[in-house]
């Protein structure tokens, strides 16, 4: 063979010549093994390759990935239709292995656990061939496995396939030793039964997650019929398995608690094939009932019919220790609970895990379906109590009281009303200096004592800069470092390093190229180069964090999300154009320093904008300042003027979106103006009221909150990065406020966030309570309307990572090693 370890022969050797070997266990020989030519056709036949290729399979949403087929041959004696499989599997880039009696292949399958057998069934006088495939199907590791019989061309009558069945066989294959049909059924049963099989063994991984999940899991037929639960609804509803498989799903007892047409609804929603997601009473075996979260989710098989459905289920939080029988109150009390809630989520250790646990191990459950979970957001805004209890007061109040209230509720959600209540000094002091740091103004000091920026960037190109490239010219190894710019897990720190810390200009050239930028500006690429560059330029370099990395990462995790598809039902190509500018300009000249601290200081920024957004505000005017000071660089050159002052509004907007002392603010609007009234809609008969969906998503209220989100998001997405790239990050930001807190000590300047000592700060708390107080609340609500399970799946792994270091009292990015 071309390869020499690509057939294994056990027991004895078989050469190209046909003859056996004197020396039939020389291992040497066997790893010589050639053959020159076919024996069987007579035809030459190319040696197999070595290099092992991987096969991807499709299976529902999962990919798979399988290594070349192993197959093994079971022949007592050399012939042509031996030599024809061994041929074949060579031509077809399998790895093979050839054994003589039944016990070295027993042997051999114990080793190898083959894809393939295929068993010599045309000579009983050499072996029994029934005897040896009932063997191999008593090993458990044959379950996937499949069994081909090797039978005598009929002389006369067909004979039965059932012994052949019974002994365990899948198929027979009548004898026909020409290399082409030897080859053609290793194809066959490659694409046809050992991909099914294949499948099947990966369908025992899925049913292990379920198996282990926490949510209470049921499948039924097409008919209602119940086929499987998982232990998690055994643990919730009380019932063992055994007691619900091959029920009808009518009779399992019903709570009267739901009203009387939701499961007429829900049978509606699920028979055209959409998916149902709401909440439903349940009743348990004795007795009570149970308020739960429900994802009813039609699977389509054969046919396009609908062939099973899959039901996720969660109890509610809180909700069932409470028995009210006015809704409206219910609403009031369920608002007093989560509002007591967070308030307990914020004190002491910040353990995340004990008010988001949906079961005994609270950590694995972290995220759940966010969209059904907006309708507890813990967010302790007071307009959010108002709205809810409003919303639940519609429900049952006369059609003039609802459409009054839907006015108040329109007036509430226009207003600046969403601000929440902050938390006093006693609470983790973590918590309390990035509150402290990032969402206020700072403590104004009256000495005088300025503070100027010691070293400004030139608001122009470096000479080194002046020649840019082509999207056509990116040098080789930069551009392999892009490859999967459009993958979430996007590596910006390889590109960092190719670039030599330019990577914003690079990436900016695919990405504007990707969305078509010059052609919406029609500006020349030329011009889109040189801005870019100059963009680049005005970003410091010796900040570890804000600079032109942490821009092409904001502007990558931008154009992420504005591939998602409600994001893109919802904005404009000018609203797409407006995010990707702001994006890649929302920190320009950032001084590595916090509004706080420059308030403190008495800055020139400071005096000028009023101690009020200075870093955004000035990122947002310096970015046109420089934009339209030369031509050369000026993208907005070639657009309508009406076109222009649209863009320069949205880009703004977005810029002083990214400034936190407004975050509560943006993410209760976004809630309340878009998620709630999405979710409602969807717990009221899916999606089947497409306008309804689409006046939510294209309002010119809410597009303006669909892009503060976006941005906001890709802002501080860093905690859902891939889990290096948010240890890098981590530590990044950590320098520079530890930088801060220096010069703030130098220069005799209130510490704005004291826990920010580079001797004594915990880099996992800080962490942890950047993720507890900003981001949960925050992705959960992006999640519930973009979809991004593999963000939150990120999440959840860098939330244990950190809180995993913080058990074992580390302080710093990473454990020790071992």
């Amino acid at each position: 063979m071309g390869c020499a370890s690509s057939i294994h022969i056990s027991d004895r050797v078989v050469y190209h010549s046909g003859k056996e070997s004197e020396d039939s266990h020389s291992p040497q020989q066997t790893n010589t093994t050639q053959h020159q030519g076919n024996p069987a056709s007579g035809l030459p036949l190319k040696p197999l390759s070595c290099k092992t290729t991987l096969t991807e399979v499709q299976f529902g949403p999962m990919k798979l990935f399988k290594d070349p087929l192993q197959v093994l041959l079971v022949f007592a004696k050399e012939d042509s239709q031996s030599n024809g499989f061994c041929w074949a599997c060579e031509k077809a880039n399998f790895r093979c292995s050839l054994a003589r009696t039944p016990e070295s292949a027993l042997e051999c399958f114990l080793e190898k656990h083959h894809d393939l057998v295929i068993i010599d069934h045309r000579h009983s006088r050499h072996f029994d061939a029934e005897a040896l495939c009932r063997s191999i199907r008593a090993v458990n590791s044959s379950e996937n496995t499949v069994i081909v019989a090797v039978v005598k061309r009929p002389d006369r009558e067909e004979a039965s396939v059932m012994p052949l069945i019974n002994a365990g066989f899948n198929r027979r294959y009548v004898e026909n030793a020409n290399t082409m049909a030897c080859y053609n059924e290793l194809l066959q049963l490659e694409h046809g039964e050992v991909r099914a099989q294949f499948k099947l063994r990966a369908g025992n991984a899925i049913f292990t997650a379920l198996e282990q999940s926490q949510e209470a899991i049921e499948i039924t037929s097409e008919d209602q019929v119940i086929q499987y639960v998982n232990p998690a609804y055994e643990s919730i509803m009380g019932y063992q398995q055994g007691e619900l498989i091959g029920k009808e799903i009518i009779e399992v007892p019903k709570s009267e608690k739901n009203k009387p047409d939701l499961l007429e609804t829900i049978n509606s929603c699920i028979r055209k094939g959409k998916e149902w997601q709401g909440i439903y009473y349940a009743k348990k075996k004795n007795g009570d009932s149970i308020q739960q979260n429900v994802k009813i989710t039609p699977v389509i098989g054969q046919g396009g019919k609908t062939r099973h459905y899959v039901s996720i289920n969660w109890p509610l939080n809180d909700n069932n220790k409470s028995d009210k029988s006015s809704e409206r109150v219910q609403a009031e009390s369920q608002t007093d609970i989560q509002s007591s809630k967070h308030k307990d989520r914020r004190k002491g250790s910040l353990d995340v895990r004990s008010t988001t646990s949906r079961g005994s191990d609270g950590s694995s459950q972290r995220r759940h379906s966010s969209m059904a979970r907006i309708h507890s957001m813990t967010i302790e805004a007071p307009i959010t109590k108002v709205i809810n209890i409003i919303n639940a007061a519609q429900e049952s109040s006369p059609m003039p009281v609802a459409e009054a209230l839907d006015r108040v509720l329109e007036i509430l959600r226009t207003t600046e009303l969403y601000s929440p209540q902050l938390g006093t000094k006693d609470e983790d002091p973590h918590t309390n200096d990035l509150v402290g740091g990032l969402m206020t103004d700072g403590l104004r000091r009256l000495s005088g004592n300025e503070y100027i920026l010691a070293t400004k960037q030139p608001h122009h190109i470096p000479s080194h800069l002046t020649t840019p490239l082509s999207i056509n010219d990116i040098p080789p190894r930069i551009a392999q470092t892009m490859e999967n710019e459009d993958s979430w897990d996007f590596d910006v720190f390889n590109l960092e390093a190719a670039s030599m810390k330019r990577p914003l200009t690079y990436l900016g050239m695919k990405i504007f190229s990707r969305f078509g930028v010059c052609e919406f500006l029609n500006c020349p690429e030329a011009t889109l180069r040189s801005w870019l560059q100059l963009i680049e330029a005005n970003y410091h370099s010796s900040n570890s964090y804000h600079n032109s990395s942490h821009a092409a990462d904001v502007l990558h995790a931008t154009a992420y999300f504005l591939c998602k598809e409600r994001v893109k039902q919802s904005l404009d190509p000018i609203d797409e154009v407006a995010a990707l500018i702001a994006a890649t300009v929302h920190d320009v000249d950032h001084p590595g320093r916090t509004n706080s601290f420059l308030c403190n200081a008495g800055s020139e920024l400071a005096i000028l904008y009023n101690d009020t957004a200075v870093l955004e505000s000035h990122h947002a005017a310096l970015a046109f300042q420089i934009s339209t000071r030369d031509d050369k660089c000026n993208i907005f050159k070639y657009i309508e003027r009406n076109e222009y002052r649209t863009l320069r509004q949205a880009i703004i907007d977005m810029v002083l979106a990214t400034e936190m002392t407004k975050h509560f603010e943006h993410v209760n609007k976004f809630v309340n103006s878009i998620n709630k009234p999405l979710a409602a809609l969807e717990e009221n008969g899916g999606n089947s009221d497409e306008e309804s969906v689409k006046g939510i998503l294209t309002s010119p209220e809410n597009r303006i909150l669909v892009k503060r989100m976006l941005i906001k998001c890709a802002d501080i997405s860093n905690p859902c990065r891939p889990l290096e790239l948010c240890i890098e990050w981590a530590g990044r930001i950590s320098e520079e406020y530890f930088a801060q807190t220096d010069e703030e000590k130098r220069q005799g300047l209130p510490v704005v966030m004291p826990v920010f000592d580079r001797n004594t700060c915990s880099i996992p708390k800080s962490q942890i309570s950047f993720i507890d107080y900003f981001i949960t609340d925050m992705f959960d609500a992006w999640d519930a309307f973009a979809d991004l399970p593999n963000l939150m799946q990120h999440l959840d792994n860098n939330f244990k990572y950190w809180k995993g270091l913080d058990e074992r009292k580390l302080h710093s990015l990473r454990p020790p090693p071992e």
